[in-house]
């Protein structure tokens, strides 16, 4: 297993750990809202994962993987209030990649870079289940929302932000 093969990593960090979970195979795409008809699961049973960059202060930023349900979007001041922060955005792709291990589109639920703090919306917990590309473009994983809590450990804040 290298850092270089996300889904290896992935696969053998739950296997490790005894996790219930189901892969599904689908057409390649890394867009929340269109790969959710395509694995069968409801927008809101999906794991939307952003990585964010907060400043604290002038010399000092810290990165966020923000997970949010599907159906929402991060709340990027609640992030930033968090950290008691300055400034933030959301982490250039080339950032974001290199933080999360896999490119746009198929970031995990999961940090396993240590400049990378984990942080879940309560929502996000609400469903038996949870979707999420599993490091590729062209495969998801349904895994057991309690297996994820227990392997990933996340902090949960309410850091979704949902359209009226």
């Amino acid at each position: 297993m290298t850092l270089s093969d996300p889904y290896q990593r992935l696969i053998d960090f739950l296997d490790a750990g005894q996790a219930k979970y189901r892969l599904i195979d689908h057409a390649p795409e890394g867009r929340t809202d269109l790969v959710s008809p395509m694995r069968g699961n409801d927008l809101h049973d999906a794991a939307k994962c952003m990585v964010v960059m907060v400043k604290i202060g002038k010399k000092s930023k810290r990165y966020v993987l923000a997970v949010v349900p599907g159906d929402a979007k991060v709340d990027l001041t609640a992030v930033r209030d968090l950290f008691d922060g300055t400034y933030v955005s959301f982490a250039t792709p080339e950032i974001a990649e290199n933080l999360a291990g896999s490119v746009a589109g198929t970031i995990l639920p999961f940090t396993f870079h240590p400049d990378l703090e984990l942080i879940a919306d309560p929502g996000l917990l609400d469903a038996q289940e949870l979707y999420f590309n599993a490091a590729r473009l062209d495969r998801s994983m349904a895994l057991r929302t309690s297996d994820y809590q227990a392997l990933a450990q996340p902090r949960t804040e309410k850091i979704a932000q949902y359209e009226p």
